[in-house]
């Protein structure tokens, strides 16, 4: 059984599963999609084509699927898609897509944006992301599975945030972030490995080390190139698929694949020349 509050704004167009719950004076504005036990706290709005999953709590504040903040947008239907159980704080904002960014953005399951986290347009968050209070993504950033992004930290358009990355408070994302690692400062740095997110995630105690070991090599030590780090790496554990994902990804970032390269797909000025991982030095 639905249960509406009487100051509460409805559009017919909308759909709302079993058991939601509409606070005082929410708006939903367009043929929004919210799923069963979803709750909406007061002052909530849901606008545009937006599909917000099952058992979300959305409190006050939050603006989910307004137009994209772009200036190319021209008023194309574009969508916002969110998944489950995620607990959306005050002042939340998360924004529609664009026609050149693949017209949605995406939000997973399981996740905790605190009060005033921005995703923008054409963002990709994956499942059980945990952003803190004010953590700002600009366009088109992809965000890992069960990544942490601590208070204020920002990230330029294009960027990637690695799964199971962890991010300081108040650091200066403008290249990408590979999984499993610490990152923080401004200029942002490789401080070491998530351990303590590994182990949560359940990874075996034998890759963790494997990983820690490895991201000590590529990021920190200055024994060798990174380059060369990586190779050894890639030889030694080719059976590992951890490793293998640490190096790929971080491959694929220093070949314009995966990261700020990708602003010339949108018409930007094309990308600086590749440069090394965050903290070393080829």
């Amino acid at each position: 059984m639905k249960r509406i509050h009487p100051t509460a704004v409805v559009d017919p167009a909308a759909e709302l599963g079993d058991d939601v719950v509409v606070g005082p004076y929410c708006v939903i504005d367009g043929p929004v999609k919210v799923g069963a036990r979803t709750v909406l706290h007061a002052h909530v709005t849901l606008m545009g084509h937006t599909t917000l999953g099952e058992g979300n709590v959305v409190y006050p504040g939050a603006v989910l699927g307004a137009p994209p903040q772009d200036l190319k947008y021209a008023g194309a239907v574009t969508r916002l898609v969110v998944g489950d159980r995620n607990q959306i704080r005050e002042h939340v904002t998360f924004h529609a897509g664009t026609e050149k960014g693949g017209g949605v953005t995406t939000v997973g399951s399981d996740g905790m944006y605190m009060a005033g986290c921005h995703v923008a347009h054409d963002g990709h968050v994956g499942h059980g992301v945990i952003m803190a209070n004010h953590v700002l993504l600009a366009g088109h950033v992809t965000v890992g599975d069960r990544a942490v992004l601590n208070g204020a930290a920002a990230a330029h358009h294009f960027s990637t945030v690695g799964r199971l990355a962890y991010v300081g408070g108040l650091s200066r994302i403008v290249r990408d972030i590979p999984p499993f690692c610490i990152a923080e400062g401004h200029p942002l740095r490789i401080r070491g490995a998530n351990v303590v997110g590994m182990r949560r995630a359940g990874i075996p105690a034998d890759a963790v080390a494997r990983l820690r070991d490895a991201i000590h090599r590529i990021f920190v030590s200055d024994k060798e190139p990174a380059r060369l780090a990586m190779d050894r790496l890639a030889e030694a554990h080719a059976g590992d698929p951890f490793v293998a994902e640490l190096v790929d990804f971080v491959r694929r970032s220093d070949q314009g694949r995966n990261g700020r390269a990708n602003d010339r797909r949108a018409g930007a000025p094309p990308a600086p020349a590749p440069t090394p991982p965050p903290g070393r030095s080829a």
